[in-house]
């Protein structure tokens, strides 16, 4: 028996961190960049901050893209906020500072852009992360726009979300089935009531893309940076591609090759 697909507003084409590699990701010049290239749907990271505002940052810790020294989620925000975390990626965006998941998501609501927010806890603050961006976005988003999308690797942190903004559609990502065939995995999603699973781009089949969609849910995948893999997943009839390439592929393309 084949369950009705859930409803899915959002763009095939989705700017990862913002802008992929071009510019320092989870930076607000990254999301401003990946706009000027035409992208209207957009990839973050989010996590807490030691006095509970939710920044953006994808590792724990802060010395790959930040001069800071330690776990991101130890600081305050007024310390985070503080930090230079565009040095490491070229002169040009030295000072660059990590924007509040708040100040990311007002750029996106006054611009008429779609936000996907990836759920990236410091590890044992999955639950707490997760209820602190169902608040955030219950609080500043209108009920009348596109939601945002939640995603995670962390169950706990889609159930928080759930707890506290339930209308919130969300995504349960993976970069490996739990069993080879993606069936206990579409269960935890199910379970979680969440629209959309998306994976390491490698793992879509023809049979798991069917499998998934026969369930009601979407299908996405990251992070897909070659013509090939864009077009495979195109040829499968998957819903989104999350991609570094903004530079590469236009958010107006049906093909991977125009």
């Amino acid at each position: 028996m084949t369950t009705a697909l859930k409803p899915w507003p959002y763009p095939r084409w989705v700017a990862h961190r913002g802008a992929g590699k071009l510019a320092p990701e989870n930076t607000l010049s990254a999301f401003r960049l990946g706009a000027q290239h035409g992208y209207r749907f957009f990839e973050c990271d989010a996590k807490l901050s030691s006095d509970g505002v939710l920044f953006l940052m994808h590792d724990a810790t802060l010395e790959r893209t930040t001069n800071g020294h330690g776990v991101g989620g130890a600081l305050t925000m007024g310390q985070i906020a503080q930090l230079d975390a565009g040095s490491w990626h070229s002169r040009a965006y030295a000072g660059e500072a990590l924007p509040t998941l708040e100040a990311l998501a007002r750029w996106c609501l006054a611009n008429h852009l779609h936000l996907n927010v990836e759920i990236k806890p410091t590890p044992g603050q999955e639950l707490e992360t997760g209820r602190a961006c169902g608040t955030l976005m219950q609080r500043i988003w209108p009920h009348s726009d596109v939601p945002p999308l939640f995603t995670s690797f962390k169950p706990e942190s889609l159930q928080g979300a759930r707890e506290t903004a339930p209308h919130i559609p969300r995504g349960l990502l993976l970069d490996k089935l739990a069993d080879g065939t993606g069936d206990a995995d579409l269960q935890v999603a199910l379970d979680m009531d969440c629209h959309a699973m998306v994976l390491h781009h490698a793992l879509w089949t023809p049979e798991l893309v069917a499998k998934v969609h026969g369930a009601g849910l979407r299908c996405s995948s990251y992070t897909v940076n070659d013509e090939w893999a864009a077009q495979r997943l195109i040829d499968l009839g998957t819903d989104g591609i999350i991609t570094d390439r903004v530079d590469l592929f236009s958010p107006a393309q049906t093909s991977a090759t125009l």
